[in-house]
C-alpha cells in the first residue's frame, strides 16, 4: 500500500500567510522534506521525521520523498511561497515523470500557498494590477543570457515584472534591489535601486511606465499599475 504525497506551501515566510489546508497537511505528514530553512518554519511534531536538505538538491529531495510515499508513507514536500513557482512541484513532477512506474500510481497532491510577489505586492498596492510576469535571475538551471533575453522581451511588451532569486553568491553583482519581504520593502527607482541590499530572500517587482506612486502624509506611499492602457501606448508597443 503506497502514502500520500502532498507538495505544501508554506507562503513567504509570516506564518497567517499558511493556508489551513496547509497546516492540516504538515499536521498530517509522518515524514517532511524540503530545504532546512523552510523546515525549520515547520513546528516540530512527535513521530514525525524530518529530513532537510541543501537548496540545490531539489531532484534528490523530490525523489527520496516519492520512494518513501511508495513504501506505505505519509510524506510532505515543503515549499517556500507556492510550491508551483520556481519551487517543488515543478520538481516533483520530474521524478515522476522519469522515476519507476509506480510512482505515477502515488496519491500526490499539491497544496498552494501565498506567492512571495503577491504578498509584496499587497503590502505595497497594487503593482501588479495589470499584466504581468515572473522571473527567476537564478542561472543555476538556465544560462544568463536566456535569463536577459527573457527580461527584454518582458519590458519591451510593457509587462510589470516580479523577479525572484536577484542576487546570489555566485552573481553578487548582476542586481540592486529593494528589501527583503519578511523584512521590509522599499519603493524606489530602477535608477535607485543599485544602493539598495538585496540576496537570495528578496523579491524585486519593476512597475511599466504606467505604474505610479501615490504618496501618502504620514503613511506608507502606494504604488499601481493602472487596469487600463492608453490606446496610443498600446499601438506604439504592438
Amino acid at each position: 500500500m503506497s502514502g500520500r504525497l502532498a507538495v505544501v506551501g508554506l507562503g513567504p515566510g509570516d506564518e497567517r500567510y499558511l493556508t489551513p489546508e496547509a497546516a492540516v497537511a504538515l499536521a498530517d505528514a509522518q515524514a517532511l522534506y524540503g530545504y532546512g530553512p523552510y523546515l525549520d518554519r515547520v513546528p516540530a511534531r512527535a513521530g514525525q521525521s524530518r529530513h532537510p536538505s541543501d537548496n540545490r538538491e531539489e531532484a534528490a529531495r523530490a525523489a527520496e520523498a516519492l520512494g518513501q510515499t511508495a513504501q506505505g508513507v505519509s510524506v510532505a514536500v515543503v515549499s517556500g511561497g507556492d510550491p508551483g513557482v520556481f519551487a517543488m512541484a515543478a520538481a516533483i513532477c520530474e521524478q515522476i515523470a522519469t522515476g519507476p512506474d509506480t510512482w505515477r500510481t502515488l496519491d500526490v497532491v499539491f497544496i498552494p500557498g501565498v506567492t512571495a510577489m503577491l504578498a509584496v505586492a499587497a503590502r505595497i498596492g497594487a503593482p501588479l494590477g495589470h499584466d504581468f510576469c515572473a522571473v527567476s535571475l537564478s542561472d543555476n538551471l538556465k544560462p544568463w543570457p536566456l535569463i536577459e533575453r527573457r527580461l527584454d522581451a518582458a519590458a519591451q511588451a510593457g509587462f510589470a515584472i516580479a523577479l525572484y532569486n536577484p542576487v546570489s553568491r555566485a552573481r553578487p553583482n548582476m542586481t540592486g534591489a529593494v528589501g527583503r519581504p519578511d523584512e521590509r520593502v522599499t519603493v524606489t527607482t530602477l535608477e535607485s535601486a543599485a544602493n539598495e541590499a538585496a540576496d537570495m530572500a528578496t523579491l524585486v517587482i519593476v512597475g511599466t511606465r504606467e505604474t505610479r506612486v501615490i504618496e501618502r502624509p504620514g503613511r506608507s506611499p502606494l504604488v499601481y499599475t493602472p487596469r487600463w492602457i492608453p490606446r496610443a501606448l498600446a499601438e506604439a508597443i504592438a
